[in-house]
């Protein structure tokens, strides 16, 4: 029987890999551990309702600071992704049939936890003809019905085996914010993300806008993996040539040392200067800071977002 809190059987493609030694984190990565009464309660809603988090999943080091408000990033059509990336926690195999109740589910959740916003991902899932593309149309409508107020931002993976068609069920939910992370720039990414495309995911982000121009679209990336500054500033420059609206630097985590090595440790003065220069090259809204991901503070930042674009239009 497979066990996912081991992490041999959690992930399995990775267990030949040499052991990568885990530096010690500098203080301004550390983070209090997760607890008090708001945490709990999240907690509790997520298990009745049968739901996965990507905060737990991943291992995100925030997941203490925003379970205790409250605020959980949904991950539908299951636990196991059918991926191997270097960096990543979540569990990789063989997924098991989707949950044709999941939307339902994630909408109570998020109904009952009486989210503003809400940021709902995914595993990949190469296993189904459309990626879950319906599923996530599905999940959208769900939340729209029993809470027609709360914008919703969604994280979807590449689509990369399916029809280009795929996207337009996606998009013809009207997700607040359509996110895809490129996650690291493309020299690196043989070696940290192995099966996915660099330009294949730059141009699912330049459709959405093709497809609908006044939608949000997110990208972002890890720091710490290899990277330099010239390659930082070149994805900056696809992103915006993109039309992508917002972005996020954060330092990468090694969760085990069978996941790629942290080559090191990128101070919070490098996260202010690509900050900075991103906001130079036109983006409305940036997040840069070792402890940025995705979601993290993603209900604040999608208001920052919408101001910003409101903004834009005054002065044009």
């Amino acid at each position: 029987m497979r066990d996912l809190k081991i992490p041999e059987s959690r992930h399995p493609e990775k267990a030949h890999r040499k052991d990568n030694a885990q530096p010690k984190k500098p203080s301004w990565i550390r983070v209090k551990a997760p607890g008090g009464k708001g945490y709990a309660e999240t907690h509790k809603i997520m298990r009745e309702n049968n739901l996965v988090t990507v905060c737990e999943e991943a291992g995100c080091p925030n997941a203490g600071e925003c379970w205790s408000q409250g605020h959980a990033t949904m991950m539908i059509m299951g636990e196991i992704c059918t991926r191997g990336c270097t960096f990543c926690n979540v569990a990789t195999g063989k997924p098991d049939e989707l949950d044709a109740f999941e939307p339902g589910r994630v909408a109570h959740a998020v109904k009952k936890l009486g989210l503003n916003h809400v940021v709902i991902t995914s595993v990949d899932r190469d296993d189904l003809k459309d990626g879950g593309a319906e599923h996530f149309a599905q999940t959208i409508r769900a939340v729209r019905h029993q809470s027609p107020d709360t914008t919703i931002e969604i994280l979807t993976p590449d689509f990369l085996k399916c029809d280009d068609s795929v996207l337009e069920t996606v998009v013809e939910a009207r997700p607040d914010v359509f996110n895809h992370n490129l996650e690291t720039v493309p020299g690196l990414y043989p070696e940290v993300r192995p099966g996915a495309r660099y330009f294949h995911s730059l141009r699912l982000l330049q459709r959405v806008k093709e497809l609908d121009p006044s939608m949000f679209t997110k990208s972002g990336i890890m720091v710490g993996l290899g990277e330099d500054r010239q390659s930082v500033m070149q994805i900056m420059d696809d992103m915006r040539a993109a039309d992508i609206d917002f972005l996020t630097i954060g330092q990468y985590l090694q969760p085990t040392p069978k996941h790629h090595a942290v080559e090191r440790f990128v101070h919070p003065d490098e996260f202010k200067d690509y900050e900075t220069a991103a906001y130079g090259k036109g983006f409305l809204m940036v997040s840069a800071t070792p402890l940025t991901r995705s979601s993290y503070h993603a209900g604040d930042d999608f208001a920052q977002l919408r101001k910003a674009r409101e903004e834009s239009l005054a002065k044009a």
